[in-house]
């Protein structure tokens, strides 16, 4: 007996529409023959232009840390900076020592941004050859200044710029190229809609230079593997097949949409959600000003059990939100809006809390 689906409007895994797990249905093929190089090759000219880079978009078969792991390990030789202002981002500090890197936090209170002041202070320490930067720090829906914190990182041109952009690729334009970016990261269980499984990621040639001078990057993440086949287009081990066929499908549908609509569509259901929150008394969480296009983080200023609203959602609606994250839990809770969703399914969610926090 199957139960009824559970709708998600967490902020990842997104839902997936039945017609991207159709386009992911498609006969298997070898990754070494010329179908799978045919189909690498149709993919790149448009996840390029999505990405506004002219940099090689390398695929990896892995969640999102897997490349966050290898861009520590492949670019950091003296320390790496991790900018760290809520879950995610406190965890890739963790993750560089646990690389065997030197590595230091710029850390501010969860819900505050990564100021552009406060890197250059650090860098201009002259202490690193790296630093990360969660672009939108997912645990606390706050969106950091990625093109102000751009300006400061050009002053620093041997300082590897590492980015996630893991819950903003394709739901708000980044100039990878024109921001100076190294690398540019991103899952594709966010706003790309498909199943987790699949990241990718776009390498700078001062990167891949900088790889080449470091030891010790392992083989499976290994940026100059990925970049050797690329230029086969080709993978350096054997891809999830099927999550490629759907990636093609989505830059397509993104293609379709146009980048414009798809951004404006993005702003538009953040603002409606934004604007529930305010009427109905609650606060965004992050600092005003900074506040996610693709997902929101409220803050649960009115004590409300958020465990039971998240129940009372699912068994009268059969839709899921989030009750927070990491220390955050309970009092706060995230809404999804990014990938598929629309102005009409974000109203239609708004309306049925509306009807369950009557309930509380």
């Amino acid at each position: 007996m199957t139960t009824k689906h559970v709708k998600l409007f967490i902020p990842g895994p997104v839902e997936v529409s039945p017609e991207t797990f159709a386009a992911m249905s498609q006969p298997m093929m070898g990754h070494r023959g010329t179908g799978f190089q045919d189909l690498y090759a149709a993919i790149q000219p448009k996840i390029q232009t999505l990405l506004n880079t002219k940099n090689p978009v390398f695929l990896s078969t892995s969640s999102a840390w897997g490349v966050m792991e290898a861009a520590v390990r492949n670019l950091t030789g003296k320390k790496v900076l991790n900018c760290c202002c809520g879950a995610f981002s406190d965890k890739w500090l963790d993750v560089s020592k646990r690389c065997g890197k030197e590595a230091e936090a710029l850390k501010v209170e969860w819900g505050q941004p990564i100021l552009p002041e406060q890197i250059d202070a650090k860098l201009k320490t002259g202490q690193f050859d790296a630093l990360t930067l969660i672009h939108n720090e997912t645990s606390t829906g706050l969106m950091n200044p990625l093109a102000d914190i751009a300006a400061v990182m050009k002053k620093y041109p041997d300082v590897m710029f590492i980015v996630d952009a893991v819950s903003s690729m394709t739901g708000v334009k980044i100039e990878t190229d024109a921001l100076g970016i190294d690398v540019l990261l991103a899952g594709v269980q966010k706003a790309w809609a498909l199943p987790p499984g699949l990241a990718v990621f776009a390498v700078s040639d001062k990167a891949l230079k900088k790889a080449a001078t470091i030891p010790g990057r392992g083989y499976y993440f290994d940026f100059l593997e990925f970049k050797a086949n690329h230029d086969k287009n080709m993978t350096p081990s054997t891809p999830s097949i099927a999550h490629i066929y759907g990636l093609k499908f989505k830059l397509d549908q993104i293609e379709k949409e146009g980048l414009d609509h798809r951004y404006a569509r993005h702003l538009k259901m953040a603002t409606l959600v934004r604007d529930w929150v305010k009427t109905r008394g609650f606060e965004m969480f992050p600092k005003a000003g900074y506040e996610s296009v693709t997902l929101s983080c409220v803050k649960n200023n009115k004590n409300i059990d958020v465990a039971k609203l998240q129940k009372a959602l699912k068994d009268k609606y059969r839709v899921l939100i989030d009750g927070g994250y990491g220390q955050i839990k309970g009092k706060s809770f995230r809404i999804g809006h990014m990938g598929d969703e629309t102005p009409a399914t974000i109203t239609e969610l708004l309306g049925w809390l509306d009807d369950c926090l009557k309930t509380l």
